[in-house]
């Protein structure tokens, strides 16, 4: 199967400005860097990525979190 690396390469340079920033990112509740997290998702085969926005007081984007979604016998997806 082709990776499509057009795709990764503008989710690296997307999550690189937000680490330009200042935006704090983690995967699965561990920091992670922006080329940690697109790696995760060129490799992921079966598995897919939610993404949770946390907001300030102010509404401003404080940190972006991406958690893997488990598959659960009888299709449902669990995080």
């Amino acid at each position: 199967m082709e990776v499509d690396q057009s795709k990764y390469r503008e989710l690296y340079r997307e999550l690189s400005l937000y680490e330009k920033y200042g935006i704090h990112m983690t995967m699965d509740g561990k920091p992670a860097s922006p080329m940690q997290i697109a790696a995760a998702h060129m490799v992921k085969e079966e598995k897919s990525y939610m993404r949770d926005y946390v907001l300030d007081d102010d509404g401003h984007l404080k940190e972006l979190s991406f958690y893997r979604l488990r598959q659960e016998s009888g299709g449902k997806r669990k995080r």
